[in-house]
């Protein structure tokens, strides 16, 4: 009995999860047909952050889409799963289906949904690509700044999907 009981479970679980992601899905495409209906057609996010003066390679490629709030400065970054990026510095960084940050001139602060590996995975708060020393990015985590190549993020790599952020 319990054994059927598991199973069960399990199947309805795996239904959820299915129409979870066709929900998703669903919601996703009727955000982008209302949006070109009321003539906003969102520029790529790689070019968004260029005009703020941050590499583009900070998110991954598989983004599923954004939302910019341009009174309030909100970007938030949709993902099709948790996933993570090892970057050419052997750096890597991991990343909730949903990253919420404000987007400022060369930086992203108040970032939620990403977390770099030192160690053990830390949450980041803050990503500074406009300091001092032009080629660095700064990484804040518990109110320390790790120091980075910026070339490693001049484009967006693929992220390897992870279980959990």
């Amino acid at each position: 009995m319990e054994r059927v009981l598991k199973k069960a479970k399990k199947k309805i679980s795996n239904i959820t999860q299915d129409f979870n992601i066709f929900s998703n899905v669903v919601e996703d495409k009727a955000k982008l047909f209302f949006n070109k209906l009321k003539g906003k057609s969102p520029i790529p996010l790689s070019c968004l952050l260029q005009q703020y003066n941050i590499s583009p390679g900070i998110f991954p490629r598989n983004i599923r889409y954004y939302e910019f709030d341009e009174t309030k400065s909100k970007l938030v970054v949709y993902l099709t799963s948790p996933c993570e990026v090892k970057f050419s510095d052997s750096s890597m960084v991991r990343y909730a289906t949903r990253v919420k940050a404000t987007l400022l001139r060369g930086k992203l602060s108040n970032v939620e949904g990403m977390k770099t590996k030192i160690l053990f995975w830390l949450k980041v708060t803050c990503v500074n690509f406009d300091y001092y020393k032009s080629n660095k990015v700064l990484f804040t985590v518990l109110r320390i700044k790790i120091s980075r190549p910026k070339d490693v993020y001049d484009l967006p790599w693929y992220g390897m999907r992870v279980d959990k952020f």
